[in-house]
């Protein structure tokens, strides 16, 4: 294994003491902090209600700078391995749609209680895969939404592919989908609350965790990931995969441990110097240049 996983400090990214707010905060919260994924069809309403209570207090601070993404969990990852097992029915995953919808309407029923003009959409539209390997995003309806300071309420969904067949469309990599809304809006910010404080760097959830990860290298880090039978789309392996590819694309991206608690989730506007010390994080984005790498000569 490479020394950036083994060592902490040798895996910091150099520039992040520099970083600044984000323009926008594409926040996804785990199906592992709302339900128990291998008791099917058991969403803890109550935990729902806690973190829109939290997502509200955010939205009502920065109106269309906002964008929601809720995991499955039980909802979902049954259904997930149903349609996975389904080789025969090249549209197996359209099952995926009810319990993705009964998800978004449970957050968009307790932020609208709230006050918040929450409206969940469906991935399906926004985003498909073309016959000739280049994708399709619509992404019209998500800026309107955020310019209009109403708060996009999405999650995994099926989408067609480039052979005309359906596949399921993580909420891992639903980020991406929005990623080019916010052009405008600056920098973007795709933060994945979960269970776990980050990528840890050994067994058990209390061991420390990779401050930094580059995206265009990936290889070392796999070995540090868990296995879990009851997960759909490839667990903290899925996960990893889909943030380094929207890091890849320009956003700053961040895994860390939820807190539906009275602190908020504030802090998640702030620059990541500032953010507290008891707060630990795996980063994901591309490293920052330095000085020396902006003006090397090309040696040709």
């Amino acid at each position: 294994m490479s020394a950036a996983v083994t060592s902490p400090a040798a895996s910091r990214d150099p520039g992040t003491a520099g970083n600044g707010a984000p323009g926008l905060l594409v926040l996804k919260v785990g199906g592992s902090l709302l339900s128990d994924k291998r008791r099917s069809g058991q969403t803890d309403d109550a935990a729902v209600d806690a973190y829109a209570a939290r997502v509200a207090e955010l939205h009502t601070a920065r109106p269309g700078r906002v964008v929601l993404v809720t995991g499955g969990g039980a909802l979902c990852h049954p259904v997930g391995l149903r349609i996975k097992a389904a080789r025969d029915d090249p549209y197996a995953a359209v099952a995926l749609t009810e319990p993705a919808f009964r998800m978004r309407w449970s957050w968009t029923t307790a932020l609208r209680a709230r006050g918040v003009r929450a409206v969940p959409l469906q991935a399906t539209p926004l985003f498909s895969e073309l016959p000739d390997g280049t994708t399709a995003t619509a992404t019209g309806v998500v800026s309107r939404l955020l310019g209009e300071g109403a708060l996009p309420v999405l999650s995994s969904d099926c989408v067609i592919t480039a052979a005309g067949t359906l596949r399921i469309l993580s909420s891992d990599d639903v980020p991406g989908i929005v990623l080019d809304t916010a052009v405008a809006a600056g920098p973007v910010r795709v933060v994945a609350l979960t269970d776990v404080s980050g990528i840890h760097l050994a067994p058990g959830r209390e061991s420390p965790v990779l401050p930094y990860l580059d995206p265009d290298d990936l290889s070392g880090v796999r070995r540090l990931f868990w296995e879990d039978a009851w997960d759909a789309t490839g667990a903290m392996e899925g996960k990893v995969e889909a943030l380094a590819a929207h890091a890849r694309r320009g956003a700053e991206c961040l895994i860390t441990k939820g807190d539906r608690g009275s602190g908020g989730l504030d802090h998640l506007f702030a620059p990541l110097a500032s953010w507290p010390g008891s707060t630990p994080r795996t980063l994901i984005r591309r490293r920052t240049p330095t000085a020396t790498e902006l003006f090397r000569e090309d040696p040709a």
